[in-house]
Formats: C-alpha cells, sequence, structure tokens
C-alpha cells in the first residue's frame, strides 16, 4: 500500500492555541485525524511526525527513503531558512508537497521566500487544513500518474 509521511515542523504543536486568527483552531491530532480519515479513503497509509527540531525533521526526511511514496511537509518557520530541510528533500528523491496553513505569500515579506519549494512538487497555502488533504490528493495523482502508486 501507498505509504506518505505528513511532517509537522515547529510550533505545530501549539495549533489550536497559537494564533488561532491566523492558524485556526483545529489541533495538530486534529489535523493529523482528519489526514487519517481523508488517507483511508484514497488508499493511502500515513505516518505522522512533528518536531521543533530541523535536524529531526531532516532525520524522518531521510528515514522516509525506501518507506514512504511521498511526503506532506508543513515546514513552519523553516521553510523560509532550512537550506538543510531542501537538500534533505533532494537527496531521497520522494516527491512532496509543502503545506501552510496560512497564506505565506500575503504575510510578512520574510515569510515569501520558501526553500521547501524548490524541492517540491508544489505548494499549497492559505485553505486552513484543507492544505493537507489537497496535498494528499496531489500526491495520489502524481503518484498514479507516475506509477508510483
Amino acid at each position: 500500500m501507498t505509504s506518505v509521511l505528513v511532517l509537522n515542523g515547529p510550533n505545530l504543536n501549539l495549533l489550536g492555541t497559537r494564533q488561532p486568527e491566523v492558524y485556526g483552531s483545529a489541533t495538530l491530532a486534529m489535523v493529523e485525524d482528519a489526514c487519517r480519515a481523508h488517507a483511508a479513503k484514497i488508499g493511502f497509509e500515513i505516518a505522522c511526525l512533528q518536531s521543533n527540531h530541523e535536524g529531526a525533521l531532516i532525520d524522518a526526511i531521510h528515514d522516509a527513503k525506501g518507506r514512504h511514496q511521498g511526503i506532506v511537509l508543513n515546514a513552519g518557520a523553516y521553510t523560509h531558512t532550512s537550506i538543510a530541510l531542501m537538500d534533505a528533500l533532494i537527496s531521497v528523491e520522494i516527491p512532496a508537497v509543502e503545506v501552510h496553513l496560512s497564506n505565506i505569500h500575503a504575510r510578512e515579506t520574510f515569510r515569501h521566500t520558501s526553500y521547501i519549494a524548490k524541492a517540491s512538487l508544489g505548494q499549497i497555502c492559505g485553505f486552513g487544513t484543507q492544505g493537507y488533504l489537497l496535498a494528499l490528493d496531489a500526491l495520489a495523482a502524481h503518484l498514479k500518474a507516475t506509477g508510483a502508486a
């Protein structure tokens, strides 16, 4: 069965309480549950991981090679700073979709730059938690089109 890693970066463990006017009221557990339910509908297995530590996220991406056929990544603020995460995604050659709850292009200028986008199939931002489900659908379409699913 096709397996996807849903990987969340720094501060996403605070979803539901951190700036709900920007990030919504859903908790990370609710996001993960929605991803699991949607993945089951489209025939995917998923693993979920959140870390506030860049190295742990890099390790998870490395560990995904040979285990997962896709990655959904919300790298949080590391999106705008981490060449290391970009390099990890490029190195493992696993299709990835970048997700953000808010529209990063409508926010502060520093958020407009994404190193993750350079290593991803695409970027979904501004649709709240629905973005994760859209990312799973995008991966499903890509994997089917390439024969990897």
